[in-house]
């Protein structure tokens, strides 16, 4: 009898540079071990410049310096956004993507056109085209994006409020949280330790 697939919870937004990270090296842990990632939307709420303080305008610039120390051997491209985006069009688009079996490739490409600033992720056109540009319905995004995107959307982000969800990327097994990109090592000796380790 096949030993249980366990479930790992990953929230995350595309405006993070940190969840950017994250995201391939996330599921590739399932070649390795017997869990399934479950993406679930989260959205981040930023102040703008002008909205933080001094010392969380240094935190902000130290954040994107040291997000580019870690993109830089993998030939990711991290740009800071020039302004806080809502994320709404292009999370909704990652719940139609996923409905398609294609949430790895959506999620790669929104990823890199963002940090590239090449997408407005808060535009629903713009995500729409990034949807087309992957032989997948722009019509049908926006029917979902309306009706049962929004409501995939809320459900995720009242999940996200049961779970105390704060950042991300946050990764949660066995209701046990792990924040962070760096935190994956952390993650996977859990894994291990949890006998979850694939022969």
């Amino acid at each position: 009898m096949p030993a249980e697939t366990k479930e790992v919870k990953m929230y995350s937004d595309y405006k993070s540079p940190f969840a950017y990270l994250a995201f391939d090296p996330a599921f590739e842990l399932e070649q390795r071990f017997r869990i399934r990632i479950r993406w679930i939307p989260f959205q981040l709420r930023i102040k703008g410049k002008g909205e933080r303080s001094l010392y969380s305008e240094h935190k902000a610039r130290y954040s994107y310096l040291d997000a580019r120390r870690w993109a830089k051997p993998r030939g990711l491209i991290i740009r800071g956004p020039l302004k806080v985006y809502d994320t709404t069009p292009a999370l909704i688009g990652g719940l139609f993507a996923e409905q398609q079996g294609r949430l790895l490739d959506y999620s790669r490409k929104v990823y890199e056109l963002f940090f590239k600033r090449e997408l407005e992720a808060d535009q629903p056109d713009a995500v729409a085209s990034v949807i087309e540009s992957l032989g997948m319905s722009a019509n049908d995004y926006r029917k979902f994006l309306s009706v049962d995107g929004a409501l995939a959307y809320q459900r995720a982000q009242d999940e996200a409020a049961n779970d105390h969800v704060f950042g991300v990327p946050l990764f949660f097994f066995e209701n046990e949280p792990f924040w962070g990109h760096d935190r994956l090592p952390v993650l996977e000796d859990r894994l291990t330790q949890a006998r979850l380790a694939l022969d």
